[in-house]
Order: structure tokens, then sequence, then C-alpha cells
């Protein structure tokens, strides 16, 4: 699970008549059989995606339900605990943002896990995949999934017990409902973090351009991570551009780095996608482009929580004077592992062994268009829990 794509995103654009499953907290338990008639056998052609976790098959159940069907395919530990973590969370998850569980299948041979189809599939399609030309994005959807996504962040660190982050927030991940309404889905990496407990360690998994420094560096983990990757999402949203893009010559450049030097001059209205043609709104784009620079803060301590950013955006927080990002750029070894350009997604899934430390591992290449997975090293920082002075505890996950 935690996979390198999302599973409703594809080639593939069924027709639409779906039931939002997100607002219906019902799922139950499927069968094999059931499921392998859904989706014609698992038929190539129902197949929506495809990564380093199994396949992704678009069904339609035997009273009109159209769904997607995440189908395990390795049976061993690692791929058992990630399925029964993303089927606990999404169990869990009540919230009109979040995409939750249909249902799924466990039986002796097979594990696979049931959701709610999304017709216009992922946020990362409309920015840089098969609808980017279609400019189905203006300045109010943008807004909506801004603010939509935000509110299910909010859910996940503040409301539902015990806190629940995300660890892979990201454009592919952000799923569109028929009406444009963002659903945060794939919680396959996510982590149960115990009231208390202010972060954990754990193995790194994420996606190259959205993983927060101390997380890559020093696989510490908290609702702060998430925030980080938030805070890129912003920035994309904004726009139009990827999180890493190419630059001539085989360079590479961040979206922060590229942003940076245009809202410390508060040229805000360059950072804004063409796509737009100048259709916004600028009290609204100041909002979220004061909430990305923050979000994005090298030092964990000086980003905000998902509350503070939601006030930020609606404009009932104080607004700053001054902007400017101090994020941590990741190392030149790094970035050359990227392969994304303007017009090829590839994706690289990093492999840890449980007897790999932390800088072992290896990447391999993924089938799916769905972003970069990697244990990075970045430059040289303090590590930043060392400023927490033992106020909570740290554990080992």
């Amino acid at each position: 699970m935690g996979s390198s794509m999302s599973w409703c995103c594809g080639a593939k654009r069924v027709d639409q008549g779906f039931v939002n499953g997100a607002a219906n907290s019902s799922w139950r338990i499927f069968t094999y059989k059931e499921l392998y008639a859904a989706t014609n056998g698992f038929s190539e052609d129902n197949m929506l995606g495809e990564g380093g976790f199994g396949s992704v098959y678009w069904g339609k159940t035997t009273d009109g339900l159209q769904i997607a069907v995440k189908k395990l395919k390795a049976m061993n530990s690692k791929a058992e605990m990630e399925f029964a973590v993303e089927v606990e969370v999404l169990a869990r998850v009540r919230h009109k943002n979040l995409l939750g569980l249909r249902g799924y299948c466990a039986g002796a041979e097979h594990r696979l896990i049931v959701y709610d189809y999304m017709p216009n599939l992922s946020l990362l399609s409309h920015l840089h995949g098969e609808f980017r030309g279609e400019a189905q994005l203006d300045w109010k959807r943008r807004m909506n999934i801004i603010l939509g996504s935000a509110e299910g962040l909010v859910y996940l660190h503040h409301e539902v017990k015990p806190h629940i982050i995300h660890r892979d927030i990201k454009a592919s991940n952000v799923l569109l409902d028929s009406e444009f309404e963002p659903l945060v889905a794939d919680f396959g990496f996510a982590k149960l973090i115990p009231d208390g407990v202010s972060h954990m360690t754990t193995r790194v998994k994420g996606t190259l351009g959205y993983l927060a420094p101390e997380y890559a560096m020093w696989g510490k983990v908290s609702e702060s991570c998430d925030v980080y990757s938030f805070g890129i999402l912003l920035l994309e949203l904004v726009s139009g551009r990827k999180p890493i893009e190419k630059l001539p010559g085989g360079l590479r450049r961040t979206i922060t780095e590229w942003a940076d030097p245009l809202i410390s001059k508060a040229r805000f209205r360059d950072l804004v996608d063409p796509r737009l043609r100048g259709d916004f709104n600028e009290a609204q784009l100041r909002r979220v482009i004061e909430a990305a620079a923050l979000c994005v803060q090298g030092e964990p301590e000086r980003r905000p929580d998902m509350r503070e950013v939601v006030a930020i955006i609606k404009g009932t927080a104080a607004q700053g004077e001054g902007m400017r990002i101090e994020s941590i750029r990741y190392k030149e070894d790094l970035m050359a592992m990227d392969q994304n350009s303007d017009d090829d997604i590839d994706a690289y899934a990093y492999d840890v062994d449980d007897d790999d430390d932390m800088r072992g591992g290896k990447f391999r290449r993924e089938s799916s268009v769905y972003g970069v997975f990697g244990k990075m090293d970045v430059q040289k920082m303090a590590d930043p829990y060392v400023g927490y002075g033992g106020r909570r505890e740290m554990v080992h996950g």
C-alpha cells in the first residue's frame, strides 16, 4: 500500500454515477468472487494504475456502485502491515474531505481494499497529467480544494483519536469527486500518534519534493511533516508548477527555490499559474502564499499547525508583515535521482529491508506515474527536536 501512485488516477475515465464514500460511513467485507466479477476478472482493460504494491482496477458492483479495487501483489510482512494500517485508518476516519473505506477482502491468498471511484481522478491529473490542458481548475475550485484538504488534515491531526499523521500528502493523493470536492486519500504510510507523544522515529517513506527535512534526515515524523508537505502542495496549486522541475542542462530546482525570491519581493502575481489568465482573488492569493511560506519553514517549530493554517487561509488570523521561505535544499545527488520532467512523470520507489539502517536501501523504477519515493540526505541542520527539551516523549515505530 502506501504506494507511489494514486489508485484512482490513470488513463481510464469511466462514466460518472458513483456514490461519495467519504460521506457514507458504511463499509463491508467483500468476497474475492464479488470483486473478481466487478472488475471483469481483474482485466487489463479495467486497470487504473500499477505500482510496487500491485495494481488498481475499476469495477462496478451488482448494485451499480463504481469502485476502485487495490489488489496487493505480494504477501509478505511489510505488505501485510501496510494493508492492516490502511484498513484500520480508513475505517476510523469520518470526514467529508477524507476518502473513506468502502470495504476490503482478506482471504487466504488475497488482500484487496475497496474504495469509491473518483470520476475527476486526482489533483495531479489536472495540474500535470492528462487534463492539464483543459483548464478545469479555476481559482474558485483551487481555493475549495485548498480549504477542503486543509480541513481534512485538521481532522486527522486534532480531532480523531489517536491522531493520525498521513506521511504522504501530495497532489496525486488529493482526489476529486464529480463536483471537484477534494478527498485526501492513500493512508498506507499513515502513523497513529498516541496522546502526549510529540513525534515518532520511523523509516522514511514519501515523495521527493514534499518531504520535510527533519523527516528526510532523521526519520522523525510528526504532524509538522504533513504541514510541510501541505505547504508544498499550496505552492503547487497556486503556481501550477511541480515540486521539483527540470531546468535546461539537466539541473533541477525545487518549487521553494523558485518561489522564495518572488515571495520575498512580494511579487505574488508572478507566482500564479498562467492558465488562470489573471482571474484570481488577490487577497486570497496573499493569504495562501503566507500560509505556504510558513508551512515550508526548515525548522518544524516555526511551522503553524493545521488549525492555524486554515485560519490564515480564511483570513481570521493576524497577517504577517513580511514573508520569506527559510527551507532546506536537497543535496544535488538526491536532486539528480529525481526523474520528473515536463512531459514525463516517472516514479522511483525506495526499498528498505528490515535490517537496513536509515541510509541503506535502494531505488527501483516504478511503472506508476505518480511521484518519487525516496529517503533523502539534505544539507546539515541541527536536530529539530533538541529544542523540545523533553517536553513530550518520543516513541519509535
